[in-house]
């Protein structure tokens, strides 16, 4: 029941930065914006990893089907696409490119770029979230040491991208607007940013703790 729990709350904050007031509001306030990109980047991830998809779709797929998907996540082009270091670079780097060039802008004037940059942001943090914490099915899993690395890393650069907006907003925002988007980037990414190092810490601490077989690397 857990597992439908999280997955329904995890469509519900997609849901919201997507459709209602809170996107309404995005299109024409960066705080509003920025309050929609921590839903839909990075607690939406968050939650629907523990709703367990992967899990639920391979239990549910008739073995010929479910014998192709566990192909595919063994793959070759799976085990580096789920990389840390790649997804990392796929969300964070998405950010940057996101924020300090002008398609910014251009997402806000054309449907499309919308609708892509939004997938682009929900996927990869789901990617990232996945990629970190093995809470799904996972066939390519690296070391806690590795992993830990490079959640240090990617939640590093968050912080240094919301210093950047704070201190250089995109273009057609205002100071005032800017600089709150840039804190609620900030402060708000810091209570999800807690979460996922305290599951990630426990994951670590259950896989090493005394009497247990499995070690980490």
């Amino acid at each position: 029941m857990h597992r439908y729990l999280f997955w329904f709350a995890g469509v519900i904050a997609a849901g919201a930065s997507l459709v209602g007031p809170l996107a309404n509001a995005a299109h024409t306030s960066f705080s509003f914006h920025m309050t929609g990109h921590l839903l839909l980047g990075m607690l939406a991830p968050l939650l629907l990893l523990h709703g367990k998809p992967l899990t639920l779709v391979m239990r549910g797929l008739p073995t010929q089907s479910a014998r192709r998907l566990s192909r595919l996540l063994n793959s070759q082009f799976i085990a580096v696409a789920s990389h840390p270091a790649s997804t990392a670079l796929l969300n964070f780097g998405g950010l940057f490119i996101l924020y300090r060039t002008d398609l910014f802008v251009l997402m806000h004037q054309s449907t499309g770029v919308y609708a892509l940059v939004h997938i682009h942001i929900l996927l990869a943090g789901y990617m990232f979230t996945w990629s970190i914490l093995y809470t799904d099915l996972t066939a390519h899993r690296h070391s806690f040491r590795l992993r830990a690395a490079v959640l240090v890393v990617a939640l590093a650069s968050h912080k240094v991208l919301a210093k950047l907006l704070y201190a250089m907003l995109p273009a057609g925002i205002t100071t005032s607007d800017g600089q709150m988007g840039a804190l609620i980037m900030y402060y708000g990414g810091d209570v999800i940013d807690l979460a996922l190092i305290i599951l990630f810490c426990y994951s670590w601490y259950k896989a090493t703790a005394p009497g247990r077989i499995t070690r980490a690397v």
